[in-house]
């Protein structure tokens, strides 16, 4: 009877090996088997050559771009390329809401919670936040990344599909745990987009070397550049100054410059200051929230009025001086014919003593008209006019004297010399990028930049634009001083360690350049500063000197202005 019975126990254990019971269940094993295998061992078909991202073509749009790219690199989980959120508007609770708010329905409150359990975990994952420009996904303008650390592969997958944005306009990196390795991967991705990115952001990324000079060399195209929180300290901002200019290289396309919530001091500022002697584009500095105090306030008021050039500075200068007046004697016309014989030299002479009356008449009556005698070629008429120079010099007072006036009048009327405008600009030894900032600086600072025809006022004031050391200068007791930089509109020393003392400075500083502006209201150029904050520094806001200073500030505020119009306007409509 126990074996009967141990015979049905047994039965249902005997079909599991084989394959005689419920063919269609348990004769499954072995497929189940070859099911597991082929999914391990056989490798993927056809999916080796397109994973290669060096043969992908970039299509403009940062999201499929940036996902192609990191899943043929290998990436299982990357960010997301998400639109930036936009600021809610103010909450305003009203009845109607207050009702809607209270579920009654617990699978409601429960789902509620769920989603916002999820949300708050999806807030904090990796994300490439993107702000487009007209809601266009080919169109993204800025790129944000904060709070997650930007390796060198994601860098080198960035300059495989940013390069293809056509409208990038700014990057914003902060905490994204950059090191100087990888800022110099960053910088060079940047010189892939220089086409259209102007504006970079690194906030909080401290740095070791506090190498982030290296993004105002003199290749960027850099405009506004901000560098809050990066516990930059003195030597950091002494690297800095010098990227802003030294004796012989100067930043020409920074415009804005943010170093705030740093470690700077006294030092610092005065190397800062130092960076502005020469610098003419930089127009808005902050150096808010830092260690500044009276030293280093009273350093960068100096070099907002009239200061003394170093003994470095005058050598310099009068070397350019010599070198612009050797450039304007090689390409005068008057020296440019080297290559004539003595015999035309001669006869040219002759001709021209013979034609000075005919010139005196010409010029009187009908100053654009060719003389009969000069009247065949007109650049023999211009040879002989520029040779009429040569022999005046040897003639006596009363014959030479006419004769410069009636060349230099013939030379205004004639079209050959404005011609020549364009090469005696390249004449000066400057750089092909230094050529083509003339025109933007001038474009920044909201000037218009008026050319003489004259070929030498021409050379002089291309020359200004470049180098600051040929302003026009004064001489005090021996010494040399410059007017000082009148082209930063916007500083702020907010929240530092400025005393009475400092506030001297600067009110002496805001005396001057109103002065200034009021001296030169007829004619155009930078005028010094538009606005200057000095507030929660270490002096009380009743203090005289800090009352002056706002009282000067306030009509040159172009906000300021704007609002007390639009009140006026809408006080009396």
């Amino acid at each position: 009877m126990s074996s009967e019975q141990g015979a049905p126990g047994a039965s249902p254990r005997a079909p599991r090996p084989g394959t005689q019971k419920s063919s269609g269940v348990v004769t499954k094993k072995g497929d189940r088997a070859a099911k597991e295998k082929p999914g391990t061992v056989l490798p993927p078909v056809g999916e080796e050559e397109p994973k290669n991202p060096e043969e992908y073509q970039c299509s403009g749009v940062l999201e499929i771009d940036f996902t192609e790219l990191c899943t043929r690199s290998g990436y299982t989980d990357f960010p997301k390329v998400v639109n930036r959120p936009r600021p809610h508007p103010p909450f305003v609770p009203s009845a109607s809401l207050s009702e809607k708010v209270t579920p009654e329905d617990p699978r409601l409150s429960g789902s509620c919670s769920l989603n916002s359990l999820e949300s708050k975990y999806v807030f904090f994952r990796p994300t490439i936040q993107v702000e487009l420009e007209q809601e266009d996904s080919k169109s993204v303008k800025e790129i944000y990344i904060r709070g997650w650390k930007v390796e060198e592969r994601i860098l080198g997958i960035f300059s495989k599909c940013l390069p293809s944005l056509t409208q990038l306009q700014a990057i914003n990196l902060w905490k994204v745990g950059l090191t100087d390795k990888t800022l110099t991967t960053f910088i060079d991705l940047l010189h892939l987009c220089s086409s259209t990115l102007r504006k970079v952001s690194l906030e909080g990324n401290p740095l070791p070397e506090q190498s982030y000079h290296k993004l105002m060399a003199l290749d960027s195209t850099i405009a506004h550049l901000s560098l809050r929180n990066n516990n930059i300290d003195d030597r950091g901002a002494q690297l800095l100054g010098q990227a802003l200019s030294t004796l012989h290289s100067c930043n020409r396309t920074l415009v804005s410059l943010n170093l705030g919530f740093n470690h700077i001091g006294d030092e610092g500022a005065g190397y800062i200051a130092d960076g502005l002697r020469l610098n003419r584009s930089l127009l808005w500095l902050s150096l808010a929230h830092n260690r500044i105090q009276d030293k280093g306030a009273l350093k960068l008021a100096e070099v907002l009025r009239p200061f003394e050039l170093t003994h470095t500075e005058v050598v310099e200068r009068r070397r350019l001086l010599l070198e612009k007046g050797t450039q304007e004697r090689s390409q005068s016309p008057s020296s440019s014919r080297h290559g004539d014989s003595k015999t035309d030299r001669e006869k040219g002479q002759m001709v021209g003593i013979s034609n000075s009356t005919l010139l005196d008449k010409t010029d009187k009556t009908q100053p654009m008209k060719t003389p009969k005698g000069l009247g065949k070629k007109k650049e023999k008429s211009w040879e002989l006019t520029k040779k009429e120079e040569k022999s005046g010099a040897g003639q006596s007072p009363t014959q030479g004297t006419p004769k410069k006036e009636d060349a230099t009048k013939a030379g205004k009327g004639k079209v050959t010399i404005p011609e020549q405008k364009p090469s005696r600009i390249k004449g000066i030894k400057i750089g092909s990028r230094e050529k083509r900032s003339i025109l933007p600086e001038s474009e920044h600072l909201g000037q218009s930049l008026e050319y003489s025809r004259q070929s030498k006022h021409l050379v002089i004031e291309a020359t200004e634009v470049i180098n600051p050391l040929l302003e026009p200068v004064e001489h005090r007791a021996g010494k040399v001083f410059m007017p000082g930089n009148k082209v930063l509109l916007h500083l702020n020393l907010l929240r530092n360690h400025i005393t009475e003392v400092g506030l001297e400075g600067f009110l002496a500083t805001v005396q001057h350049q109103v002065q200034f502006s009021k001296a030169k209201s007829v004619s155009k150029g930078p005028v010094g500063l538009l606005w200057l904050s000095l507030a929660k520094n270490c002096f009380a806001p009743q203090c005289p000197a800090y009352a002056k200073i706002q009282e000067l500030m306030l009509p040159r505020d172009p906000i300021k202005v704007k609002l007390r119009e639009d009140e006026a306007m809408a006080f009396f409509s």
